[in-house]
């Protein structure tokens, strides 16, 4: 039997390795993202089109985890990376109901206009930017508030909206997809989105989950999405959650198939708890040329 002196020993020295086992997961979620570097030329890209793309994906605003000083940090280091253009994937808004005080869309939106790009700052929104707006929710008309927020900064997001966009002359289309989770059936339209493309300029897809894939045409060079956190766990490639219907198949990075591209961003914040192991957050750079 132990004693009570070797009882609290033992007690004490289980409740410091349990606080060190869990420090690791929550510092990685708050460390500096790392920058994952892809560069290809996806089917269908213009010869002499080099583009250098910066995507950001799920933020999650929420303090102390993603604090509006923590987000103009990110800003500032994604602008040091000097791309042509920055895209935004979506879920700005907090994904975590403990421990976490909410950041209003109107005090987060203000801190992406810091970045900075000659082709512009392009966004779409994700499901938590839908699931966690009540007056959206009540009524599918009403424009979302983070929509209206990055708006107001000078940011425009897509919903089922495509657009041109020119480098040294050389036309590409952003297609700028609604998200398949904002209500019960979703708000996509990828028919009706890519019937907006007028010409034969390569196609750039923004769509938040990447579950749209297989339904993505060969017209399209290449598919950027969000969403999975790389599924936020990885221990030692077990992955308890990714939420995709596909599993681990669209955890993150560069997915192929069928001949088609696309890339997915392990993101930056945190859904559930402010935990990450094995799947730091992280700035994509693509550069496409």
């Amino acid at each position: 039997m132990l004693s009570r002196r070797e009882f609290l020993k033992f007690a004490l020295g289980g409740a410091t390795a349990a606080a060190a086992f869990l420090s690791y997961p929550v510092g990685e979620a708050m460390a500096r993202p790392i920058v994952a570097s892809y560069r290809l030329k996806p089917p269908g890209w213009t010869p002499g089109l080099s583009l250098r793309a910066a995507l950001l994906a799920d933020l999650h605003a929420a303090s102390p985890w993603m604090t509006v000083d923590r987000i103009r940090e990110i800003c500032e280091q994604t602008n040091a990376l000097n791309p042509d253009i920055i895209l935004l994937l979506g879920d700005f808004s907090t994904a975590m109901r403990m421990l976490t005080n909410t950041i209003a869309p109107d005090d987060w939106a203000p801190a992406l206009s810091g970045l900075r790009a000659p082709l512009g700052v392009h966004a779409i929104l994700g499901n938590h930017d839908y699931w966690h707006d009540a007056a959206f929710q009540r009524d599918t008309s009403v424009e979302p508030l983070a929509q209206t927020a990055l708006t107001k900064v000078g940011i425009p997001v897509y919903v089922n909206k495509s657009i041109r966009l020119e480098k040294n002359g050389n036309p590409f289309w952003l297609a700028g997809l609604g998200d398949l989770l904002a209500v019960k059936l979703g708000i996509d339209d990828l028919p009706g989105t890519l019937s907006q493309i007028t010409d034969a300029a390569p196609i750039i897809l923004l769509a938040h989950e990447p579950d749209i894939f297989p339904l993505v045409t060969d017209r399209v060079s290449i598919t950027l999405c969000g969403h999975t956190h790389g599924g936020q766990v990885n221990i030692f490639g077990w992955r308890p959650i990714v939420p995709s219907n596909f599993g681990s198949r669209y955890v993150g990075g560069h997915v192929v198939e069928n001949g088609r591209h696309m890339i997915i961003s392990r993101g930056l914040g945190c859904t559930g708890l402010p935990l990450r192991l094995m799947a730091p957050p992280e700035i994509v750079l693509l550069e496409l040329n």
